[in-house]
């Protein structure tokens, strides 16, 4: 990952938004800590914080095209950049091998249509000086984060993360994923707009072909210049990422991969299987509870969120990402995604139809850059470690979200996921294979969020609840642990409108609002853990 700042719009005062770019990319360079560019002319600022993964050498960033003068700052990997270069028609004068170099060609022979043409992830700025018109994009997940904010006299300014934008901006948002900005039309556009978000597929699923498209995904994001490894929570996604980087992995050196939690959590021991049937070189990073709660503060700092679940889950990533980089690795892959593709949380059991899982998972899809892209992203960017997630592929999504939602209802004895549990047989351990979800935040051991809910309800009064809405009137907390991450939140966070980037609302065992009314088990509660209700419980005696 790498951070990018943008500040566009003033009409003097040049001097003054230079240094203005300066302190806030200051502010994001644990995302890039191998280099800082910047460009500066009388209406843009860009700045850029590198971490160098492809073409480390000569990949610095701002790039600016020799013919065109148009300058390029990129966040994120363009996986086909290869491809890409055959499909120019033009002549240019390559600079580098980096794969973000393309995107610079691409506008100039293709314009805004050149974002639909990338396989990647990526946020980036790019600012034509001659016409001082700017065009900016986000990836069709929001797998790499953007935010856009306006100072008091209306001037935008453009950041990978919140924080950068905090003290300067009153008004900030989220750039929305799968989304455009060109200056001269001066409105966002969506580019992203897949069929299957409005449509219930009816294709019968191929596990060949399912098989297929994952491998590749997975082999394109392979795409690395540094030492890379993957993450193995034991569960049955990250294993299948890790067996298949295994498979497709060049060289003789065995893959490195890691695991996460608290002595003797359930996750370490799957874990430890997987690496050994993998023949992996595994390293096992245990955490404590004190260890955990002291990072609480940093990792609502660098997640800019006050969500529950994502704060549970962000806390271990956030630590073990500290310890894989300093074992000399910066990119690993992991398996967020799945679960939202294929209806693999535990609630899912209790979807009703086909037609509503469908509806569910394009919910919880077009949410992730809140959620478990936000994690997986500025969990480990913390720490200047770049964490890719190739089941959110775009292709590979393309097929997946293609299949018809029958083949993925898992009704009383069915197992969540089951179309991907045989597609995959073989490739890791059978029981690994069969092994019912586990939350994260649950699988890293339980006692951790046992302890934050005693904690938060211990530090947290009944009086303080029943004032929450005094206290907090917009997106007032449900529970005494929202309450407890909103206060450092908020005393992290000053813009008034930092509060609107997060969302809120009730849920249960990872499910939407809208979900609630598939069980009246879930009414009136608002516990995000697998455990919740006895969801997980249900669940397992139905497999």
């Amino acid at each position: 990952m790498c951070g990018i700042i943008g500040i566009s719009g003033f009409k003097q005062q040049q001097e003054l938004y230079r240094e203005r770019a300066l302190k806030m990319a200051a502010c994001i360079r644990h995302r890039g800590p191998d280099w800082s560019g910047i460009y500066s002319d009388d209406s843009m600022v860009l700045a850029h914080e590198r971490l160098s993964i492809i073409d480390v050498e000569h990949g610095a960033q701002p790039l600016i095209d020799t013919k065109t003068g148009r300058v390029l700052c990129v966040n994120g990997e363009i996986y086909n950049h290869k491809e890409l270069r055959g499909k120019l028609k033009w002549e240019h004068e390559w600079q580098t091998a980096s794969d973000c170099e393309v995107i610079l060609y691409l506008y100039d022979e293709y314009g805004p249509y050149c974002v639909e043409m990338l396989s990647g992830i990526f946020a980036f700025i790019l600012y034509d000086k001659l016409k001082k018109e700017y065009f900016v994009a986000r990836d069709h997940m929001g797998i790499c984060p953007l935010y856009r904010g306006w100072d008091e006299t209306g001037v935008m300014h453009i950041s990978s993360e919140m924080k950068a934008l905090d003290q300067y901006c009153p008004k900030i948002e989220e750039f929305p994923a799968g989304s455009y900005y060109y200056s001269t039309d001066r409105k966002i556009k969506r580019w992203y707009s897949p069929h299957w978000a409005t449509t219930i597929p009816t294709e019968k699923v191929s596990l060949e072909k399912l098989r297929e498209e994952l491998e590749y995904a997975v082999k394109k994001q392979l795409m690395a210049d540094v030492p890379y490894g993957v993450l193995i929570s034991g569960g049955l996604d990250s294993s299948l990422i890790a067996a298949i980087a295994c498979k497709m992995k060049e060289g003789k050196d065995p893959l490195h991969s890691f695991a996460v939690g608290l002595k003797d959590a359930p996750d370490l021991d799957y874990a430890r299987k997987v690496a050994e049937f993998l023949g992996t070189r595994h390293h096992e990073i245990l955490f404590t509870i004190q260890e955990g709660m002291d990072a609480l503060k940093d990792v609502i700092y660098h997640l800019e969120t006050f969500d529950v679940t994502t704060i549970r889950a962000s806390t271990p990533m956030y630590l073990i990402a500290r310890k894989i980089k300093a074992m000399g690795i910066k990119m690993v892959l992991s398996g967020e995604g799945s679960d939202e593709i294929f209806g693999g949380y535990l609630y899912f059991h209790m979807a009703p139809n086909a037609q509503e899982l469908h509806e569910e998972s394009v919910r919880k899809l077009f949410l992730l850059s809140k959620y478990d892209c936000l994690r997986a992203n500025k969990a480990t960017a913390a720490w200047g470690l770049e964490t890719r997630v190739p089941f959110l592929d775009k292709e590979f999504m393309e097929y997946a979200m293609s299949i018809d939602p029958t083949d993925k209802l898992c009704p009383g004895k069915v197992i969540e996921k089951k179309i991907l549990r045989e597609a995959f047989a073989g490739y890791i351990p059978e029981e690994i294979l069969r092994r019912q979800k586990e939350q994260f935040s649950d699988g890293v051991g339980y006692g951790w969020i046992d302890h934050l809910k005693k904690y938060t309800n211990e530090k947290v009064t009944d009086q303080m609840m029943n004032d929450a809405i005094i206290r907090f009137p917009a997106k007032t907390p449900l529970t005494k642990e929202e309450y407890y991450y909103r206060e450092i939140f908020n005393a992290l966070f000053h813009s008034p409108s930092a509060v609107e980037t997060v969302p809120v609302g009730p849920s249960i065992a990872c499910s939407t609002p809208t979900a609630l009314r598939w069980s009246k088990e879930f009414q009136g509660k608002a516990d995000p853990s697998g455990r919740a209700v006895n969801v997980h419980k249900m669940s397992k005696e139905n497999i």
